[in-house]
């Protein structure tokens, strides 16, 4: 299966667990991998296709800056699900979304979840 992977998208969102989060929030990041077969999008030179690029992430822009939920979790399973709304022909989707600066204690870069989902889990 072909892939388009789109890499550190970031937008600013009101999600968590801790009232901080929410009231102040906090930048998040994003990485999309989309599987389907581009074969046919690269022999006819023809976006129809493929996916544009540009509607990702809107989809995503629109999950992660809209309606606050508490984890993070919850963002990659709404990602997953429009992608596979949006993109028909889209076969499996790993979204991975980062938290940057969570509100813990101690010295790390990030903390991420990824989940990994087939089309078939949503028909």
């Amino acid at each position: 299966m072909d892939c388009i992977r789109m890499k550190e998208m970031e937008f600013y969102g009101y999600h968590g667990v801790f009232p901080e989060e929410t009231k102040l929030g906090q930048r998040f990041r994003m990485n999309v991998t989309l599987q389907l077969s581009l074969q046919k999008a690269g022999k006819l030179d023809d976006l129809q296709y493929s996916v544009n690029y540009g509607d990702v992430y809107n989809l995503c822009k629109e999950v992660v800056e809209g309606t606050p939920v508490k984890l993070v979790e919850t963002l990659a399973e709404r990602t997953t699900a429009v992608i596979f709304q949006q993109f028909t022909h889209v076969q499996a989707v790993t979204v991975e979304v980062i938290k940057p600066d969570p509100p813990i204690p101690g010295h790390y870069k990030e903390v991420s979840v990824e989940v990994t989902r087939e089309r078939t889990a949503y028909e």
